[in-house]
C-alpha cells in the first residue's frame, strides 16, 4: 500500500501542459532574440497602410461611392490590413518550423521524454500570440494616422477580438503544415507566400461591387473576404449578412485541415 505523502505521478493532460509550456517559452525566446523576421514581415502591411491612404487615398476612396473622402477609405481599409497582418506574421510559424525540421532540433526532441505534440502546440500559442501582438501595432498605426471605430459595443470589440483570434489560429495550422512539408526555410516562405497573396484579391483595397463580374465570385468567397467583411461590421457597423457564418466556417474549416495535416506529417517524418 502506498503512503499517503508518496508524490503523486503526473498525468497525461499536466504533461502535455507542461511540456507544451516549455516549448512555448523556446519560441518566445527565439522570436524576441531574432526579432528581424517578424519587422521584416510587418512591414507588408504598415508599408501598404501608408502607401495606399497617402498615396492612392483620395482616388481610391472614389470607388466607395457617396463623396468618400480619405478618412472615409482609412475606416474601409484598416480591418482587411489588420487581417493581413496575421497572414504575413504566419509566414514567420512556417520558416521557424521549417528551420526546426531541417537543424535537427526535432530528432533530439523526440528521444527526450517531453510530450510529442507539444513542439507543435508551443509553435501554434506562439504564433497566435505574436499575431495578436503585430495586428495590435498595425492598429496603432492606424489609429495615429486617422483610423476610428465608429460606435462599436463592448461587445463588438468583444467578438472583433475573438474573430482576429480565431483567424490567426486557423493560419497558424495552416503554416505550421507548409513549413513541415517544405525542404528548407527558404521553400517555407516561398510556400506560405498565398496567406499574402489572398488578400491582395480579396475586399481589402477596394469593394467586391468595382471588381469584373466573373472575379467577384472568386473574391467573395476565398477565407479572407468573410472575415474582413464580417470585422468591418463589428468595428464599423456595416451589414455582416451571411459573412459571419461564412468567416467561421472557413476558420474552423482551415484549422482542422491544419491541425490533421500538421499532425500527421509530424508523426510520420521520419528525421
Amino acid at each position: 500500500m502506498s503512503s499517503p505523502l508518496a508524490p503523486t505521478r503526473p498525468t497525461r493532460i499536466s504533461l502535455a501542459v507542461r511540456d507544451s509550456s516549455t516549448m512555448l517559452r523556446r519560441n518566445l525566446l527565439h522570436a524576441r532574440r531574432y526579432p528581424s523576421l517578424t519587422l521584416n514581415l510587418l512591414l507588408t502591411p504598415v508599408m501598404l497602410l501608408l502607401l495606399f491612404v497617402y498615396i492612392f487615398g483620395d482616388a481610391m476612396s472614389a470607388g466607395l461611392g457617396g463623396g468618400a473622402n480619405r478618412s472615409d477609405y482609412i475606416a474601409y481599409l484598416v480591418p482587411g490590413l489588420l487581417l493581413m497582418t496575421i497572414g504575413s506574421t504566419t509566414i514567420g510559424t512556417a520558416v521557424s518550423v521549417s528551420t526546426d525540421m531541417t537543424e535537427g532540433i526535432i530528432a533530439r526532441f523526440r528521444t527526450m521524454a517531453i510530450h510529442r505534440g507539444s513542439v507543435l502546440i508551443g509553435h501554434v500559442i506562439g504564433s497566435v500570440l505574436q499575431c495578436v501582438m503585430s495586428v495590435v501595432l498595425v492598429g496603432a498605426v492606424a489609429v495615429a494616422i486617422g483610423f476610428r471605430s465608429t460606435g462599436a459595443t463592448p461587445l463588438e470589440w468583444i467578438a472583433a477580438f475573438g474573430l482576429i483570434t480565431l483567424f490567426a489560429l486557423a493560419l497558424t495550422w495552416i503554416a505550421v503544415g507548409m513549413g513541415l512539408v517544405s525542404p528548407s526555410a527558404e521553400a517555407a516562405s516561398n510556400n506560405a507566400m498565398p496567406l499574402i497573396f489572398l488578400p491582395l484579391i480579396s475586399s481589402t483595397f477596394v469593394p467586391l461591387h468595382s471588381m469584373p463580374g466573373w472575379f467577384q465570385p472568386i473574391a467573395e468567397y476565398q477565407p479572407f473576404t468573410p472575415a474582413i467583411e464580417t470585422l468591418r461590421g463589428l468595428l464599423l457597423g456595416t451589414p455582416i449578412g451571411h459573412n459571419g457564418w461564412l468567416a467561421v466556417a472557413w476558420c474552423v474549416g482551415l484549422a482542422i485541415l491544419g491541425y490533421f495535416w500538421s499532425a500527421s506529417k509530424f508523426n510520420s517524418d521520419p528525421k
